[in-house]
């Protein structure tokens, strides 16, 4: 098992078991102060210096306080809970969907351009300010976005929502400007090797690339947004360093990127390990201006996303359908369903301007098409209540 694959054991966390945590309830509480008026359940030590303890207490013990006083600030630490566990939420998120390039770029066979503007239609329908369309690369590297141009003639009319595209280099981003686009991304990585076997360049290189990308962007008065891949692992180097990540998203930022996307690319984020590779970033970068973006392979992208809002990010990649995957990182699964994000959100009362029923209506749309169930557990769960 390598470095990436090693979870905190559970003889790593606290033992908290349901006896422990009954007796600390507010129930137990109130029956305790009822005890300790007929004095039944506690004793005085040292001589009636009011200090007691509770005779079924397991490991904690007050000293000097009484029982309905101790029972009292158990209750409002119970009633914090809330607020402890949910602490600086934001109350609204920006999904950024990125099926249509991250998630079909991924796909054996070709999807057709007909019915690529069509799931960008529905994706829209449902609230989406920000779908990514297409990628201007080479159709030698990724045949199935060859047609990035129709894909964008087909969805210029379509109002308040942002198309960005991807471009890894100059030419591509001319080939994006001369087809409309308004928007564009450039990636990176904060893997030397992933950068090597999916660019074909050193880090260094990719990033003096894309500072004549980025040139160009500004004088054409188009918007970059920067990806950074591989932000926890990679399929070759293993576990990567946090500095690493740091160093890349400043680099982007400092360019000019208005908006830094930190990509686990293969999965294997745990939120101890999303807040680790944070901190640093945060440092640079600020935190309006990042997003995050969350493989599911492990099937922890909703926690990872979770505790990346708990540090104030506010921005969210996902992908309809859990489209996607990497073709150039074997092993990775589809990037989080863009429905079980807006399911969570909005079981936690963050508003995303989504419709979920229009939103799943585009997933099974595009499953449909492709063959396959979808990869949503909300849509799987919401589908099996109502059929």
């Amino acid at each position: 098992m390598s470095s990436l694959e090693e979870p905190l054991g559970l003889g790593d966390l606290p033992k908290l078991s349901m006896n422990r945590l009954e007796r600390f309830s507010p129930s137990a509480c109130r029956a305790g102060a009822d005890e300790h008026s007929t004095g039944s359940n506690y004793k005085h030590r040292n001589g009636g210096n009011n200090h007691m303890i509770f005779q079924r207490a397991h490991s904690w013990h007050i000293q000097g306080h009484y029982a309905d006083s101790f029972c009292n600030r158990v209750d409002m630490e119970f009633r914090a809970l809330p607020r402890k566990v949910l602490w600086d939420l934001p109350r609204f998120v920006k999904i950024v969907e990125v099926g249509p390039r991250d998630g079909l770029q991924n796909e054996k066979s070709t999807v057709p351009t007909s019915v690529k503007v069509e799931l960008i239609h529905k994706l829209a329908a449902s609230g989406l300010s920000v779908v990514e369309a297409t990628s201007f690369v080479s159709p030698k590297w990724v045949p199935q976005l060859a047609d990035a141009k129709d894909v964008l003639r087909g969805i210029r009319h379509v109002p308040d929502v942002r198309f960005p595209v991807l471009t890894p280099n100059l030419r591509g981003f001319e080939a994006a400007v001369a087809a409309g686009a308004k928007e564009v991304a450039v990636f990176a990585s904060a893997s030397e090797s992933f950068s090597k076997s999916n660019i074909n360049c050193t880090i260094k290189e990719s990033l003096a690339r894309y500072r004549d990308v980025i040139t160009s962007a500004k004088k054409h008065g188009i918007r970059i947004r920067g990806y950074v891949s591989c932000v926890v692992g990679c399929p070759i180097e293993g576990a990567i360093h946090p500095s690493k990540v740091a160093y890349v998203a400043k680099e982007l930022y400092d360019m000019g990127c208005f908006e830094i996307s930190l990509g686990d690319t293969i999965g294997v984020g745990t939120p101890g390990k999303v807040v680790a590779m944070l901190e640093p970033v945060l440092f640079f970068v600020p935190v309006d201006k990042l997003a995050v973006h969350f493989h599911d392979t492990y099937g922890q992208a909703l926690a990872n996303i979770l505790v990346s809002l708990q540090m104030g990010i506010n921005i969210v990649d996902s992908s309809v359908s859990g489209l996607g995957g990497c073709p150039y990182a074997k092993g990775a699964t589809g990037n989080v369903a863009t429905e079980d994000v807006v399911y969570m959100l909005h079981g936690l009362g963050i508003e995303t301007n989504v419709d979920l029923n229009k939103l799943m209506d585009a997933g099974h749309y595009i499953s449909n098409h492709l063959g396959r169930p979808s990869g949503s557990k909300t849509t799987i769960a919401l589908h099996r209540m109502t059929t």
